[in-house]
């Protein structure tokens, strides 16, 4: 897995350039923080949200990034072959134990290769996850493209390295040149061309 960075050369899971550490935020003065501290109260203090930053990772909000980087391309390999490439505009790394997740923002790109064809499937959406297995996870208005022209729309996908399928437990709507089709979740191959819709309703449209 190689990874760029309009910053320096860094790495998830490989290598990360050492100069991509967080900032050195300065705390300003005692005052300043107290009359911050009494503006705040007064407009209505509200509890911080509770709760992990990514619902479905293991990763809590409290843990702070091991590494960042900006304008990343991220290439994953499998058995020596360019599989995925993974494009953002931000992402930090974190770590828990052995355990190594890449959080990526600010607008997604990944574009999987078929196997066998080498067709592209190009999947957006507004920000994911790289497990150190290369499971990827896609959040908010995930959009999916194949090379036959389907597009499948959802708020949430999970691409599974071990068997390269997608699947997903939201709302879903699946567009093809003469067909809708709309469910509660599906799973499918990497090209869209053989895929199961959960509770499945749709309509045709006529080219006559």
């Amino acid at each position: 897995m190689v990874m760029h960075s309009t910053t320096s050369p860094s790495r998830f899971l490989i290598s990360w350039a050492s100069s991509n550490y967080l900032p050195d935020y300065r705390l300003p003065h005692r005052k300043t923080l107290f009359l911050l501290a009494i503006l705040s109260c007064t407009a209505g203090c509200e509890a911080p949200p509770e709760g992990p930053r990514v619902p479905e990772s293991g990763l809590t909000a409290q843990a702070l990034p091991a590494q960042e980087s900006w304008n990343i391309t991220l290439t994953l390999t499998d058995s020596g072959r360019n599989s995925d490439v993974v494009k953002a505009r931000h992402a930090s790394e974190y770590h828990q134990g052995e355990k190594k997740e890449l959080f990526v923002d600010g607008g997604v790109t990944v574009t999987i290769y078929d196997r066998k064809s080498g067709a592209p499937t190009v999947m957006t959406a507004g920000r994911g996850i790289v497990h150190d297995n290369q499971d990827i996870e896609a959040f908010d208005n995930v959009v999916i493209h194949t090379a036959d022209g389907t597009l499948i729309q959802t708020d949430y996908v999970i691409r599974t390295s071990k068997n390269r399928m997608l699947r997903s437990n939201k709302h879903v709507i699946i567009t093809r040149p003469s067909q809708t089709i709309r469910g509660s979740g599906f799973e499918s191959d990497e090209g869209m061309l053989h895929y199961r819709i959960f509770q499945a309703s749709g309509e045709s449209i006529s080219t006559k």
